[in-house]
Protein backbone atom coordinates (compact mmCIF):
# COMPACT_ATOMS: atom_id res chain seq x y z
CA UNK A 1 0.00 0.00 0.00
CA UNK A 2 1.42 3.34 -1.07
CA UNK A 3 0.89 6.39 1.13
CA UNK A 4 0.69 9.95 -0.14
CA UNK A 5 2.20 12.94 1.62
CA UNK A 6 0.77 14.45 4.80
CA UNK A 7 -0.19 18.11 4.94
CA UNK A 8 1.35 20.20 7.77
CA UNK A 9 0.38 23.70 8.90
CA UNK A 10 0.97 26.05 11.82
CA UNK A 11 -1.57 26.72 14.57
CA UNK A 12 -0.72 28.76 17.71
CA UNK A 13 2.96 28.19 17.17
CA UNK A 14 2.62 24.39 16.88
CA UNK A 15 2.99 22.21 13.82
CA UNK A 16 -0.29 20.38 13.23
CA UNK A 17 -0.43 17.34 10.99
CA UNK A 18 -3.60 16.85 8.96
CA UNK A 19 -4.32 13.32 7.83
CA UNK A 20 -7.40 14.24 5.81
CA UNK A 21 -5.50 13.73 2.54
CA UNK A 22 -3.78 10.50 3.49
CA UNK A 23 -4.44 7.87 0.83
CA UNK A 24 -3.59 4.17 0.62
CA UNK A 25 -3.40 2.29 -2.67
CA UNK A 26 -5.10 -1.08 -2.28
CA UNK A 27 -4.99 -3.80 -4.99
CA UNK A 28 -8.65 -4.68 -4.40
CA UNK A 29 -10.38 -1.30 -4.13
CA UNK A 30 -7.85 1.15 -5.54
CA UNK A 31 -7.30 4.35 -3.57
CA UNK A 32 -8.57 4.29 0.01
CA UNK A 33 -8.92 7.54 1.93
CA UNK A 34 -8.40 7.63 5.68
CA UNK A 35 -11.60 9.30 6.91
CA UNK A 36 -10.60 10.57 10.38
CA UNK A 37 -7.34 11.81 11.89
CA UNK A 38 -7.62 9.34 14.77
CA UNK A 39 -7.74 6.48 12.25
CA UNK A 40 -4.34 7.49 10.93
CA UNK A 41 -2.97 7.70 14.47
CA UNK A 42 -4.30 4.22 15.27
CA UNK A 43 -2.85 2.78 12.06
CA UNK A 44 0.53 4.25 12.97
CA UNK A 45 0.44 2.67 16.44
CA UNK A 46 2.77 -0.35 16.99
CA UNK A 47 -0.20 -2.50 18.04
CA UNK A 48 -1.74 -2.06 14.59
CA UNK A 49 1.52 -2.13 12.64
CA UNK A 50 2.09 -5.61 14.07
CA UNK A 51 -0.71 -6.85 11.79
CA UNK A 52 1.68 -6.37 8.85
CA UNK A 53 3.61 -9.32 10.28
CA UNK A 54 0.65 -11.67 10.68
CA UNK A 55 -0.47 -13.56 7.59
CA UNK A 56 -4.20 -13.36 6.92
CA UNK A 57 -4.37 -16.96 5.68
CA UNK A 58 -1.96 -18.66 8.05
CA UNK A 59 -0.28 -21.53 6.20
CA UNK A 60 -2.61 -21.49 3.19
CA UNK A 61 0.26 -20.22 1.04
CA UNK A 62 1.65 -23.76 1.18
CA UNK A 63 -1.28 -24.64 -1.12
CA UNK A 64 -1.98 -21.27 -2.77
CA UNK A 65 1.41 -19.51 -3.20
CA UNK A 66 -0.21 -16.10 -3.67
CA UNK A 67 -1.96 -16.18 -0.31
CA UNK A 68 0.65 -14.09 1.48
CA UNK A 69 -1.38 -10.98 2.28
CA UNK A 70 -1.59 -9.94 5.91
CA UNK A 71 -4.15 -8.83 8.46
CA UNK A 72 -3.09 -5.21 8.00
CA UNK A 73 -4.36 -5.35 4.40
CA UNK A 74 -7.64 -6.89 5.53
CA UNK A 75 -8.28 -4.38 8.32
CA UNK A 76 -7.73 -1.45 5.95
CA UNK A 77 -10.07 -3.03 3.40
CA UNK A 78 -12.81 -3.61 5.98
CA UNK A 79 -12.44 0.02 7.09
CA UNK A 80 -12.92 1.12 3.48
CA UNK A 81 -16.10 -0.93 3.09
CA UNK A 82 -17.43 0.50 6.33
CA UNK A 83 -17.25 4.00 4.83
CA UNK A 84 -19.44 2.91 1.94
CA UNK A 85 -21.90 1.18 4.29
CA UNK A 86 -22.24 4.34 6.40
CA UNK A 87 -22.93 6.44 3.30
CA UNK A 88 -25.57 4.00 2.03
CA UNK A 89 -27.41 3.72 5.35
CA UNK A 90 -27.39 7.48 5.81
CA UNK A 91 -28.74 7.98 2.29
CA UNK A 92 -31.76 5.86 3.22
CA UNK A 93 -32.78 8.16 6.05
CA UNK A 94 -31.16 6.44 9.04
CA UNK A 95 -29.16 8.58 11.42
CA UNK A 96 -25.50 7.82 11.95
CA UNK A 97 -23.91 10.78 13.68
CA UNK A 98 -20.35 11.83 12.89
CA UNK A 99 -19.32 10.53 16.31
CA UNK A 100 -20.94 7.15 15.60
CA UNK A 101 -19.39 7.00 12.12
CA UNK A 102 -15.95 7.56 13.56
CA UNK A 103 -16.55 5.02 16.34
CA UNK A 104 -17.84 2.21 14.12
CA UNK A 105 -14.97 2.82 11.69
CA UNK A 106 -12.48 2.47 14.54
CA UNK A 107 -14.26 -0.70 15.69
CA UNK A 108 -13.92 -2.40 12.30
CA UNK A 109 -10.33 -1.18 11.89
CA UNK A 110 -9.35 -2.80 15.19
CA UNK A 111 -11.57 -5.89 15.02
CA UNK A 112 -8.62 -8.24 14.33
CA UNK A 113 -5.97 -6.47 16.40
CA UNK A 114 -5.87 -9.29 18.96
CA UNK A 115 -4.90 -12.00 16.49
CA UNK A 116 -1.66 -13.72 17.36
CA UNK A 117 0.68 -15.40 14.90
CA UNK A 118 -1.11 -18.28 13.18
CA UNK A 119 -3.96 -17.30 15.47
CA UNK A 120 -5.91 -20.52 15.78
CA UNK A 121 -2.79 -22.66 16.14
CA UNK A 122 -1.57 -20.34 18.89
CA UNK A 123 -4.92 -20.53 20.71
CA UNK A 124 -4.63 -24.32 20.85
CA UNK A 125 -1.03 -24.53 22.02
CA UNK A 126 1.03 -21.94 23.89
CA UNK A 127 -1.83 -19.52 24.72
CA UNK A 128 -4.76 -21.57 26.00
CA UNK A 129 -8.23 -20.45 26.94
CA UNK A 130 -7.76 -16.94 25.58
CA UNK A 131 -9.39 -16.15 22.24
CA UNK A 132 -8.22 -13.42 19.93
CA UNK A 133 -11.51 -11.55 20.49
CA UNK A 134 -10.61 -11.24 24.19
CA UNK A 135 -7.18 -9.88 23.35
CA UNK A 136 -8.70 -7.48 20.81
CA UNK A 137 -10.81 -5.94 23.58
CA UNK A 138 -7.77 -5.77 25.89
CA UNK A 139 -5.72 -3.99 23.24
CA UNK A 140 -8.58 -1.61 22.47
CA UNK A 141 -8.88 -0.81 26.17
CA UNK A 142 -5.13 -0.14 26.32
CA UNK A 143 -5.34 2.11 23.27
CA UNK A 144 -8.29 3.89 24.83
CA UNK A 145 -6.13 4.86 27.79
CA UNK A 146 -3.44 6.21 25.45
CA UNK A 147 -6.05 8.12 23.42
CA UNK A 148 -7.68 9.65 26.53
CA UNK A 149 -11.02 7.85 26.22
CA UNK A 150 -11.59 8.54 22.51
CA UNK A 151 -12.35 4.84 21.92
CA UNK A 152 -15.15 4.60 24.50
CA UNK A 153 -17.93 4.48 21.91
CA UNK A 154 -15.95 2.21 19.58
CA UNK A 155 -15.49 -0.36 22.35
CA UNK A 156 -19.17 -0.13 23.25
CA UNK A 157 -20.13 -0.85 19.64
CA UNK A 158 -17.56 -3.64 19.34
CA UNK A 159 -18.93 -5.35 22.48
CA UNK A 160 -22.55 -4.86 21.32
CA UNK A 161 -23.33 -2.65 24.29
CA UNK A 162 -24.41 0.43 22.30
CA UNK A 163 -28.10 1.19 21.84
CA UNK A 164 -27.92 1.10 18.01
CA UNK A 165 -27.45 -2.62 17.47
CA UNK A 166 -27.11 -2.34 13.71
CA UNK A 167 -23.76 -0.59 14.17
CA UNK A 168 -22.40 -3.69 15.91
CA UNK A 169 -23.80 -5.83 13.09
CA UNK A 170 -21.72 -3.83 10.61
CA UNK A 171 -18.66 -4.95 12.62
CA UNK A 172 -19.68 -8.48 13.62
CA UNK A 173 -22.52 -10.44 12.05
CA UNK A 174 -23.09 -12.85 9.19
CA UNK A 175 -23.04 -9.92 6.79
CA UNK A 176 -20.42 -7.64 8.33
CA UNK A 177 -17.69 -5.65 6.61
CA UNK A 178 -15.14 -8.14 7.94
CA UNK A 179 -16.61 -11.00 5.89
CA UNK A 180 -17.30 -8.87 2.83
CA UNK A 181 -13.62 -7.92 2.69
CA UNK A 182 -11.94 -11.19 3.57
CA UNK A 183 -13.94 -13.24 1.05
CA UNK A 184 -13.08 -10.86 -1.78
CA UNK A 185 -9.47 -10.35 -0.65
CA UNK A 186 -8.70 -14.00 0.07
CA UNK A 187 -10.24 -14.99 -3.26
CA UNK A 188 -8.05 -12.45 -5.07
CA UNK A 189 -4.78 -13.49 -3.45
CA UNK A 190 -5.42 -17.23 -3.47
CA UNK A 191 -6.68 -17.21 -7.05
CA UNK A 192 -9.82 -19.14 -6.08
CA UNK A 193 -12.35 -17.33 -8.26
CA UNK A 194 -15.36 -19.07 -6.67
CA UNK A 195 -14.94 -16.75 -3.70
CA UNK A 196 -15.58 -13.56 -5.68
CA UNK A 197 -18.59 -11.70 -4.30
CA UNK A 198 -20.39 -8.52 -5.29
CA UNK A 199 -19.54 -6.54 -2.15
CA UNK A 200 -20.47 -3.21 -3.79
CA UNK A 201 -23.90 -4.54 -4.72
CA UNK A 202 -24.48 -6.01 -1.26
CA UNK A 203 -23.56 -2.75 0.46
CA UNK A 204 -25.84 -0.77 -1.88
CA UNK A 205 -28.71 -3.04 -0.79
CA UNK A 206 -28.10 -2.51 2.95
CA UNK A 207 -30.88 -0.98 5.01
CA UNK A 208 -32.00 -0.86 8.64
CA UNK A 209 -35.32 -2.11 10.02
CA UNK A 210 -36.20 -2.51 13.70
CA UNK A 211 -32.63 -1.50 14.59
CA UNK A 212 -31.22 -4.45 12.61
CA UNK A 213 -29.36 -4.67 9.33
CA UNK A 214 -31.45 -5.96 6.46
CA UNK A 215 -30.96 -6.48 2.74
CA UNK A 216 -33.49 -5.04 0.36
CA UNK A 217 -35.43 -7.58 -1.69
CA UNK A 218 -33.64 -6.84 -4.96
CA UNK A 219 -30.34 -7.84 -3.34
CA UNK A 220 -31.42 -11.40 -2.57
CA UNK A 221 -29.44 -13.00 -5.41
CA UNK A 222 -26.26 -11.24 -4.31
CA UNK A 223 -26.76 -12.70 -0.84
CA UNK A 224 -27.30 -16.17 -2.29
CA UNK A 225 -24.02 -15.82 -4.16
CA UNK A 226 -22.33 -14.55 -0.98
CA UNK A 227 -23.39 -17.62 1.02
CA UNK A 228 -22.41 -20.06 -1.72
CA UNK A 229 -19.06 -18.27 -2.19
CA UNK A 230 -18.39 -18.50 1.53
CA UNK A 231 -19.00 -22.24 1.47
CA UNK A 232 -16.65 -22.67 -1.50
CA UNK A 233 -13.93 -20.62 0.18
CA UNK A 234 -14.09 -22.67 3.34
CA UNK A 235 -13.74 -25.99 1.55
CA UNK A 236 -11.23 -24.78 -1.03
CA UNK A 237 -9.07 -22.43 1.06
CA UNK A 238 -9.69 -22.17 4.82
CA UNK A 239 -10.47 -25.88 5.27
CA UNK A 240 -8.50 -27.22 2.32
CA UNK A 241 -7.28 -30.61 3.50
CA UNK A 242 -3.60 -29.82 2.96
CA UNK A 243 -3.97 -26.51 4.81
CA UNK A 244 -5.67 -28.38 7.68
CA UNK A 245 -2.78 -30.85 7.77
CA UNK A 246 -0.17 -28.06 7.88
CA UNK A 247 -1.97 -26.09 10.58
CA UNK A 248 -2.38 -29.10 12.85
CA UNK A 249 1.28 -29.94 12.35
CA UNK A 250 2.05 -26.41 13.56
CA UNK A 251 -0.17 -26.98 16.59
CA UNK A 252 1.80 -30.12 17.39
CA UNK A 253 5.10 -28.26 16.98
CA UNK A 254 4.06 -25.61 19.49
CA UNK A 255 2.65 -28.20 21.88
CA UNK A 256 5.91 -30.16 21.76
CA UNK A 257 7.93 -26.99 22.33
CA UNK A 258 5.69 -26.14 25.27
CA UNK A 259 6.15 -29.64 26.71
CA UNK A 260 9.93 -29.40 26.40
CA UNK A 261 9.89 -25.93 27.97
CA UNK A 262 7.83 -27.26 30.89
CA UNK A 263 10.48 -29.93 31.42
CA UNK A 264 13.23 -27.33 31.62
CA UNK A 265 14.68 -27.74 28.11
CA UNK A 266 16.28 -24.57 26.78
CA UNK A 267 14.90 -23.71 23.33
CA UNK A 268 15.84 -20.95 20.92
CA UNK A 269 13.17 -18.25 21.13
CA UNK A 270 12.66 -14.57 20.62
CA UNK A 271 12.06 -12.80 23.96
CA UNK A 272 8.32 -12.53 23.29
CA UNK A 273 7.92 -16.19 22.33
CA UNK A 274 10.08 -17.27 25.25
CA UNK A 275 7.80 -15.57 27.75
CA UNK A 276 4.71 -17.39 26.47
CA UNK A 277 6.48 -20.70 25.93
CA UNK A 278 7.91 -20.88 29.44
CA UNK A 279 4.89 -19.51 31.30
CA UNK A 280 1.22 -20.40 31.63
CA UNK A 281 -1.01 -17.37 31.29
CA UNK A 282 -4.77 -17.23 31.78
CA UNK A 283 -7.12 -14.42 30.89
CA UNK A 284 -6.99 -13.43 34.57
CA UNK A 285 -3.20 -13.07 34.27
CA UNK A 286 -3.64 -10.73 31.29
CA UNK A 287 -6.15 -8.68 33.28
CA UNK A 288 -3.90 -8.51 36.35
CA UNK A 289 -0.59 -7.74 34.65
CA UNK A 290 -0.60 -5.25 31.74
CA UNK A 291 2.99 -6.12 30.83
CA UNK A 292 1.82 -9.54 29.54
CA UNK A 293 -0.35 -7.80 26.92
CA UNK A 294 2.60 -5.61 25.90
CA UNK A 295 4.74 -8.70 25.35
CA UNK A 296 1.94 -10.35 23.36
CA UNK A 297 1.79 -7.27 21.15
CA UNK A 298 5.37 -8.02 20.07
CA UNK A 299 4.59 -11.61 19.06
CA UNK A 300 4.08 -12.25 15.33
CA UNK A 301 4.63 -14.82 12.57
CA UNK A 302 8.35 -14.04 12.41
CA UNK A 303 8.84 -15.24 16.00
CA UNK A 304 7.23 -18.59 15.22
CA UNK A 305 8.86 -19.16 11.84
CA UNK A 306 12.29 -18.13 13.08
CA UNK A 307 12.02 -20.58 15.97
CA UNK A 308 10.83 -23.41 13.70
CA UNK A 309 13.85 -22.96 11.41
CA UNK A 310 16.18 -23.37 14.39
CA UNK A 311 14.16 -26.13 16.06
CA UNK A 312 14.53 -28.24 12.89
CA UNK A 313 18.05 -28.98 14.18
CA UNK A 314 17.00 -29.56 17.79
CA UNK A 315 18.20 -32.67 19.65
CA UNK A 316 14.61 -33.65 20.38
CA UNK A 317 13.58 -36.07 17.65
CA UNK A 318 9.88 -35.20 17.69
CA UNK A 319 10.39 -31.42 17.51
CA UNK A 320 13.13 -31.72 14.90
CA UNK A 321 11.11 -34.02 12.60
CA UNK A 322 7.97 -31.91 12.76
CA UNK A 323 9.83 -28.64 12.13
CA UNK A 324 11.83 -30.10 9.25
CA UNK A 325 8.67 -31.36 7.59
CA UNK A 326 7.03 -27.93 7.83
CA UNK A 327 10.11 -26.09 6.55
CA UNK A 328 10.57 -28.50 3.63
CA UNK A 329 6.81 -28.78 2.99
CA UNK A 330 6.77 -32.51 3.62
CA UNK A 331 3.26 -32.29 5.03
CA UNK A 332 1.32 -35.13 6.60
CA UNK A 333 -1.09 -37.09 4.46
CA UNK A 334 -4.67 -36.38 5.48
CA UNK A 335 -7.78 -38.52 5.10
CA UNK A 336 -11.33 -37.28 5.65
CA UNK A 337 -14.66 -39.02 6.09
CA UNK A 338 -18.14 -38.32 7.45
CA UNK A 339 -17.85 -40.58 10.51
CA UNK A 340 -15.17 -41.03 13.20
CA UNK A 341 -12.32 -43.39 12.36
CA UNK A 342 -12.42 -46.86 13.83
CA UNK A 343 -10.20 -47.39 16.87
CA UNK A 344 -8.40 -50.34 15.31
CA UNK A 345 -7.55 -48.26 12.22
CA UNK A 346 -5.96 -45.54 14.36
CA UNK A 347 -4.13 -48.12 16.47
CA UNK A 348 -2.69 -49.71 13.33
CA UNK A 349 -1.49 -46.31 12.08
CA UNK A 350 0.13 -45.51 15.40
CA UNK A 351 1.92 -48.84 15.49
CA UNK A 352 3.38 -48.25 12.02
CA UNK A 353 4.46 -44.70 12.88
CA UNK A 354 5.96 -45.84 16.16
CA UNK A 355 7.98 -48.54 14.44
CA UNK A 356 9.09 -46.31 11.55
CA UNK A 357 10.39 -43.49 13.75
CA UNK A 358 11.32 -45.50 16.85
CA UNK A 359 8.99 -43.46 19.08
CA UNK A 360 7.50 -44.20 22.45
CA UNK A 361 3.75 -44.47 22.99
CA UNK A 362 3.35 -40.79 23.96
CA UNK A 363 5.51 -39.41 21.18
CA UNK A 364 3.50 -41.14 18.48
CA UNK A 365 0.51 -38.87 19.20
CA UNK A 366 2.47 -36.02 17.63
CA UNK A 367 2.52 -37.90 14.32
CA UNK A 368 -1.01 -39.34 14.15
CA UNK A 369 -3.48 -36.50 14.50
CA UNK A 370 -7.24 -36.97 14.82
CA UNK A 371 -9.82 -34.22 14.84
CA UNK A 372 -12.73 -32.85 12.83
CA UNK A 373 -13.62 -29.77 10.77
CA UNK A 374 -17.00 -28.10 10.35
CA UNK A 375 -18.24 -25.95 7.49
CA UNK A 376 -21.29 -23.86 8.28
CA UNK A 377 -21.78 -21.37 5.45
CA UNK A 378 -24.90 -19.85 7.01
CA UNK A 379 -25.94 -20.25 10.63
CA UNK A 380 -29.37 -18.71 11.36
CA UNK A 381 -29.17 -19.75 15.02
CA UNK A 382 -26.19 -17.38 15.46
CA UNK A 383 -27.80 -14.43 13.75
CA UNK A 384 -29.85 -14.09 10.60
CA UNK A 385 -29.47 -12.39 7.25
CA UNK A 386 -32.86 -10.73 6.90
CA UNK A 387 -34.46 -9.76 3.60
CA UNK A 388 -36.69 -6.66 3.54
CA UNK A 389 -39.52 -6.92 1.02
CA UNK A 390 -41.28 -3.96 -0.56
CA UNK A 391 -44.42 -4.59 1.51
CA UNK A 392 -42.37 -4.22 4.71
CA UNK A 393 -42.21 -7.92 5.46
CA UNK A 394 -38.89 -9.22 6.80
CA UNK A 395 -37.84 -12.80 6.19
CA UNK A 396 -34.72 -14.88 6.81
CA UNK A 397 -32.71 -15.54 3.63
CA UNK A 398 -33.10 -19.32 4.02
CA UNK A 399 -36.88 -18.88 3.91
CA UNK A 400 -36.98 -16.05 1.39
CA UNK A 401 -34.70 -17.64 -1.20
CA UNK A 402 -36.09 -19.86 -3.95
CA UNK A 403 -32.66 -21.45 -4.18
CA UNK A 404 -32.94 -24.75 -2.33
CA UNK A 405 -29.17 -24.80 -1.81
CA UNK A 406 -29.43 -21.90 0.65
CA UNK A 407 -31.69 -23.85 3.00
CA UNK A 408 -29.32 -26.82 2.70
CA UNK A 409 -26.32 -24.61 3.49
CA UNK A 410 -27.92 -23.68 6.81
CA UNK A 411 -26.96 -27.13 8.13
CA UNK A 412 -23.33 -27.57 9.22
CA UNK A 413 -21.21 -30.21 7.49
CA UNK A 414 -18.84 -32.07 9.79
CA UNK A 415 -15.91 -34.15 8.56
CA UNK A 416 -13.51 -36.25 10.60
CA UNK A 417 -9.88 -36.51 9.62
CA UNK A 418 -6.65 -38.26 10.47
CA UNK A 419 -3.16 -37.02 9.52
CA UNK A 420 0.04 -39.05 9.44
CA UNK A 421 3.44 -38.99 7.68
CA UNK A 422 3.21 -39.75 3.97
CA UNK A 423 5.93 -42.40 4.14
CA UNK A 424 3.73 -44.62 6.30
CA UNK A 425 2.42 -47.35 3.99
CA UNK A 426 -1.10 -48.60 4.64
CA UNK A 427 -2.04 -52.20 3.96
Amino acid sequence: MKCLKLVKFKRLGKTITSNSRKILNDPIYGFITIPFDIIYDLIEHPYFQRLRRINQLGLSHLVYPGGLHNRFHHAIGAMHLMQHAIEVIRSKGHEITDEEAEAVTIAILLHDIGHGPFSHALEHSIVEGIHHEDISVMLMDALNVEFNGQLDLSISIFKNEYRKKFLHQLVSSQLDMDRLDYLKRDSFYSGVSEGVIGSDRIIKMLNVANDELVIEEKGIYSIENFIVARRFMYWQVYLHKTVVSAEFMLVKILQRAKELANNGTTLFCSPALQQFLYNHYTKQDFDADPTILKVFSKLDDFDILGAIKVWANNDDKVLSLLCTKIIDRKLFKIELQRSPYAANYITDLKNKVQTTYALDAEEVDYFVIQNHITNNAYNPTYDRINILFKNGEIMDIAEASDNLNIAALSSPVKKYFVCYPKEIVRN
